[in-house]
């Protein structure tokens, strides 16, 4: 007896929870709703941050932007470090900067001591060959609410850390999008 009033309430509990997911689920993003999004613009202020401090400008030659990686993973990166690092070139190019970019993956960085970031033999050749004056290089790291990331210009040579901004992104969906998309 106890057996059909289970499967009907079962069967009634799958076809409920059925009509609510599709009654649940987000709009389809829109070219108005997507241009509302803060992720550009707060990657162009962290640029025009790094250009205020950056006492060379334009005319010392050009400089070399990196791949922001996963400070937890310094051979990795993201959807979100590859975006950042194409947004800010893009501020510094508007600006009237020189741009090289550089498409490696673990060859920019390595690790010394307590997680020290250093520039490797490699990218250094690669500045020095270019003539370039500074690298832009970056890190982010995940917490559950936040992603903090961390940008530089850096000397290549003696490794000296010619300007830097600190901020946070928020661990929305977005980001988290950007985040769980292949790390390479």
């Amino acid at each position: 007896m106890i057996k059909p009033y289970l499967f009907a309430g079962a069967a009634a509990v799958g076809l409920l929870a059925g009509c609510a997911t599709e009654a649940n689920r987000a709009p389809e993003p829109t070219y108005e709703t997507a241009a509302k999004s803060e992720f550009v613009a707060t990657n162009y202020r962290v640029a025009d941050s790094l250009i205020a401090q950056f006492g060379s400008g334009a005319e010392g030659g050009p400089l070399i932007v990196a791949t922001v990686v996963n400070i937890d993973a310094l051979d990795q990166s993201s959807t979100l470090g590859r975006l950042i690092s194409e947004q800010v070139s893009a501020r510094f190019s508007q600006r009237g900067f020189s741009m090289v970019e550089m498409k490696f993956r673990s060859n920019v960085y390595m690790k010394r001591g307590e997680g020290e970031l250093i520039l490797t033999r490699e990218i250094t050749e690669v500045a020095r060959v270019n003539k370039a004056q500074a690298v832009i290089l970056g890190s982010y790291g995940m917490s559950g609410a936040a992603v903090y990331v961390n940008m530089k210009i850096v000397q290549p040579g003696t490794n000296y850390v010619l300007a830097a901004y600190d901020y946070v992104l928020p661990s929305n969906n977005e980001i988290r999008s950007m985040l769980t998309r292949a790390n390479r």
